[in-house]
């Protein structure tokens, strides 16, 4: 590639006389430039020449015959206020000089004088490709505050300026617009396998083919992650939905290859009409919650949002439990309850903590109506944190008070079955147990089995640890699976609980009381206790210990309190 020529100098001189514009090109030459020049001697030909190109330079008599400098320098700021203009004059006084110099001129000289025009020239020239670079870097950072820096995209602060703006022309002018949010399927599996550059390199490329199908006037726009944003001026639902498809064919045909792996993506997409009735959050939202409803129906697919939708009214639902719970968790709106797991072999007695949410109203909602939400949120994890902070805290203030109990006591708390693969966790328990100096013994975990085995590896490690920190630990819901048998000589707990739904049933249920007795037996041979849920009368705590069943647990006990006190 050729080198700039750095000398070289477009030159656009407003002179009467040619002589004068001659000698000027001349000086430009002994000073080191090469000047391509165009002389002028009107307005109308001096706009001409600014239409026609750009210049370096813009050199101007102070009087003509029917034109000035002040006519020159309001020609040069309105085509382009940053060139260097110098007026060279043959007679200025003082008084012209300073007001041509407010005009707009960057310096003047005498044409007697034209050895100050060379060092003049240079001076302004390097002040112009300041005010360039400055304001260069100026529209790198507008463009950066509103654009993702990956994709080039704009990004969701932007996106959401614009959709505001698109919702009050529906909601004023009564047009009628689109929105669709884009989730990429399994570009997980490129970041995972193939690392960070992969997956962004794949967000660019199919960046670009997005933008290829789409109208100048619609907005593609970056989200977040592996998500998108598409907002469809002057579309109709039904037309959003056919550009969905379009959108998804074209991400699905195309195959991503990094190194010797391929990758095919797809995509879920959610479409919602923009009509001047939702504000831009409850756009998102809509259109977010469509677009995971397109991923529960099987991935690779459109869903679109109507008034009716059962999908987008039950996930509505749980993102109001989501944003009660966090609430709960901030204001301490949660609660914990506890419900004796009482001994049936003499042996000491222990508590299993409940969680329960307290109302605006003060009413107690029960963890069925929002743990579900919770779950397919992973807010989870969370909540489990908030339950074992809590619990440390009561246990110490019992113990401060005097209501301690002994070593051999336990509550127990539920650990979600997103909490197992939870690296941090144990580090979590672990600060916890020390802040609150809660005795050895005193704490125990329960994990359910389907949890335990769907993500085995990860639940022996945490159980191990939990054990290795002097917690005991509890396999609950034992028994649903049959085959889950074997997975006791590997899981070293300390507890089995027999799953409430053969208890409930075994005085009525011979195979259902099999059921109870066979677990019992198989968790006394591996050396585990045994505890018997849902235990809803005399009869079937009476039926337990006959069986040799070391603890039960149920109504027939105690119903849940609130746990306030902790005694033998």
């Amino acid at each position: 590639m050729d080198e700039i020529d750095k000398s070289y100098l477009k030159v656009l001189i407003a002179e009467d006389s040619e002589d004068d514009a001659l000698l000027i090109v001349r000086e430009l030459r002994l000073g080191g430039y090469n000047p391509e020049m165009q002389r002028v001697d009107s307005a109308t030909d001096m706009q001409a020449a600014l239409e026609t190109q750009a210049w370096d330079l813009i050199i101007t008599d102070h009087n003509m015959p029917s034109f000035d400098s002040r006519e020159a320098l309001a020609l040069a700021r309105e085509y382009d206020k940053d060139v260097p203009v110098i007026v060279v004059s043959g007679s200025i006084g003082e008084e012209i000089a300073v007001d041509t110099m407010k005009s707009g001129a960057h310096d003047y000289v005498m044409k007697g004088n034209l050895t100050r025009l060379i060092p003049a020239i240079k001076r302004e020239l390097r002040e112009a490709e300041n005010r360039r670079a400055h304001q260069v870097a100026e529209a790198t950072i507008r463009h950066m505050a509103f654009h993702d820096s990956l994709t080039g995209l704009v990004n969701r602060a932007e996106f959401e300026r614009l959709l505001d703006a698109a919702v009050e022309l529906a909601r004023d002018a009564g047009e009628v617009h689109a929105l669709l949010y884009i989730d990429l399927d399994q570009f997980k599996l490129v970041n995972d396998s193939c690392g960070h550059l992969a997956g962004d390199e794949l967000l660019r490329r199919l960046t670009m083919r997005l933008q290829e199908s789409i109208r100048d006037s619609d907005t593609l726009a970056r989200l977040g992650g592996d998500e998108f944003g598409l907002l469809l001026k002057n579309c109709s639902l039904e037309q959003a939905e056919q550009i969905a498809q379009n959108l998804l064919s074209r991400i699905q045909d195309y195959q991503f290859v990094w190194g010797d792996r391929n990758f095919n993506v797809g995509a879920s997409i959610g479409a919602v009409l923009i009509d001047g009735n939702e504000s831009v959050q409850t756009l998102l939202s809509l259109s977010d919650m469509a677009c995971y409803a397109a991923k529960d129906r099987g991935r690779n697919r459109v869903h679109v949002s109507t008034a009716d939708d059962e999908d987008l009214s039950q996930r509505r639902g749980e993102i109001q439990w989501i944003e009660r719970l966090q609430a709960a968790m901030v204001n301490d709106d949660l609660m914990l309850y506890r419900q004796p797991i009482k001994a049936l072999q003499g042996a000491t007695s222990h508590f299993e903590l409940l969680l329960r949410m307290r109302d605006d109203q003060g009413d107690i909602i029960t963890p069925e109506c929002f743990i579900p939400a919770a779950e397919r949120y992973n807010l989870m994890p969370e909540i489990d944190r908030w339950v074992i902070r809590h619990a440390c805290q009561q246990l110490q203030k019992q113990w401060q008070s005097g209501k301690s109990a002994t070593h051999d006591n336990a509550v127990f708390i539920n650990l979600s079955a997103n909490s197992l693969s939870d690296g941090k966790l144990i580090e979590f328990i672990r600060n916890q147990l020390a802040a609150y100096d809660i005795k050895p013994g005193a704490m125990g975990f329960e994990i359910t089995e389907t949890a335990a085995i769907s993500d085995f590896d990860c639940a022996m490690k945490l159980i191990s640890s939990l054990r290795q920190h002097g917690c005991k630990v509890a396999l609950d819901d034992f028994g649903t699976g049959m085959s889950s048998f074997s997975y006791l000589k590997s899981l070293d707990v300390d507890f089995i609980k027999i799953d409430g739904s053969f208890v409930r049933s075994m005085l009525d249920d011979k195979i259902d009381s099999s059921i109870v007795e066979a677990v019992n037996n198989i968790g006394h041979i591996a050396g585990i206790k045994t505890i018997a849920e849902f235990v809803e009368n005399d009869a079937i705590l009476q039926k337990l210990t006959e069986m040799g069943v070391d603890f039960a647990q149920g109504w027939a006990i105690e119903r849940p309190t609130l746990f306030t006190n902790f005694s033998q």
